[in-house]
């Protein structure tokens, strides 16, 4: 036999693990993409049910617990409300994609919650056999979802008929939450791709936003245990985003997808972030996978706020009020971290990647502890009714709506019904059923 020289043995090993590697590769895909919808499907409808509900209500409490100061400083949430751990009355005018009535009592809900409505609506719409394999969600009909409700909110504000201003002014503010969204939908519905994207380039002044967030969840909860899945179809209809704002919008679903599983654990769930990319944003040239890098700026920041002990506080730097929940090495540690935070702020606080920075780093911080979390970002300011919404969320899917704070949940669901026309608890019952009915297992 004649003797491989060994330059040319080496180049053989070389090709035969590269050879390995892209098979073994290909291999973890191909399973990841054939993974079963629930690879859970012994959950009772009882725990899918809580586990549901528990993330429109993780979702809803955010949002009501950061929606009486959303946008405000720091400084200014400290001099009207003080440390925020409860919900609490909102004193504030209403708009688009606010609140959409003067002084909502606690509990009351901005468009982050409405948008969970509005998804779920979506998905209840779906013909059977959707949780298939070969079966999607069709993006066209997401967008004509879309207009149509812009429609009927049109056609509610011309028919207003009163002497008093007030109806046509909130009758104009539910107009008004879709018309961004309508000008980019119609022309994706009609597939007229030039108009599409000159439309999405303008989508609130081109900026990343964190549209795809704002639903994401939802299709999370729709897809329970299967992260993949559900960031796939998020990924597809997430028309709104632009460059790797529609990463996190996938990775915000496959987040909470997780967490509904019944071996569920922080580290299972943060996992999607390194696991989960279909798309290969991995393989980006020169910048890499940013959504994950991101989350390594936040395991960084809460390394180095929790190197912090007692005895390097210095009180008089202290800006935070003291709480009776919470000690003062946690208050110190917790305004170490929103320094820190500071520092990677974007021009506009609604930017997907700040979001997610912010999510993030309340997670590792509080160790998914649902009140930590929600304190931790709603006293942080910027967009904090999206940010709580969005990690009581993954929280919510996480610990179930039974775990979640009883006298939050009450209020949320009280002002949510009576007030808001938006019962939570039909919702989740709605989707549960739909999920149960797609697996046959109802």
């Amino acid at each position: 036999m004649k003797k491989i020289p060994n330059r040319s043995l080496l180049w053989v090993c070389m090709a035969l693990m590269s050879f390995c590697a892209c098979t073994s590769r290909q291999a973890s895909e191909k399973n990841a993409s054939d993974q079963p919808v629930n690879p859970r499907p012994s959950l009772s409808r009882e725990v899918i049910y809580d586990r549901v509900l528990g993330a429109l209500l993780g979702s809803a409490i955010g949002d009501a617990m950061g929606a009486p100061t959303e946008m405000w400083s720091r400084d200014h949430i400290r001099i009207d409300y003080g440390f925020v751990d409860k919900l609490d009355t909102m004193v504030r005018e209403p708009s688009a994609e606010g609140t959409w009535d003067y002084n909502l009592p606690a509990g009351g809900t901005t468009d982050d919650t409405r948008w969970k409505k509005l998804m779920i609506d979506f998905l209840l719409t779906q013909n059977k056999g959707l949780l298939a394999q070969d079966k999607h969600l069709d993006p066209q009909a997401f967008a004509r979802h879309i207009l149509r409700q812009y429609q009927q909110d049109r056609k509610a504000l011309k028919e207003t008929d009163s002497f008093d201003p007030g109806p046509f002014e909130a009758n104009a503010r539910k107009m008004a939450w879709l018309q961004e969204w309508a000008l980019v939908a119609h022309p994706y519905a009609e597939q007229n791709w030039q108009e599409y994207h000159g439309a999405l380039d303008k989508f609130y002044g081109g900026e990343m936003t964190c549209a795809g967030m704002l639903f994401a969840p939802a299709v999370g909860a729709y897809f329970p245990g299967a992260p993949l899945r559900a960031y796939e179809e998020t990924y597809r209809i997430s028309i709104f985003d632009i460059g790797y704002a529609r990463d996190i919008s996938g990775l915000t679903a496959a987040l909470v997808s997780a967490a509904i599983t019944a071996e569920a654990s922080p580290e299972s769930v943060l996992n999607v972030i390194r696991d989960v990319d279909p798309h290969h944003y991995f393989k980006s040239r020169l910048v890499g996978r940013a959504a994950y890098r991101l989350f390594k700026e936040a395991k960084s920041i809460v390394y180095e706020c929790k190197q912090m002990q007692a005895e390097d506080i210095v009180l008089s730097e202290m800006n935070f009020p003291q709480s009776p929940a919470y000690d003062t090495l946690f208050l110190a540690r917790m305004q170490q971290a929103y320094t820190l935070l500071d520092q990677k702020n974007q021009d506009m606080p609604f930017h997907a990647g700040e979001i997610f920075l912010v999510n993030l780093t309340a997670l590792l911080f509080c160790d998914f502890d649902f009140e930590k979390s929600m304190a931790f970002i709603v006293n942080y300011g910027r967009d904090n009714d999206t940010t709580a919404a969005v990690t009581g969320a993954i929280l919510g899917a996480y610990w179930g709506a039974r775990q979640l704070p009883k006298d939050m949940v009450a209020q949320v669901l009280a002002v949510n019904t009576s007030l808001l026309d938006n019962d939570l608890e039909a919702l989740a019952s709605q989707l549960t059923d739909k999920i149960l009915g797609e697996q046959g297992n109802s």
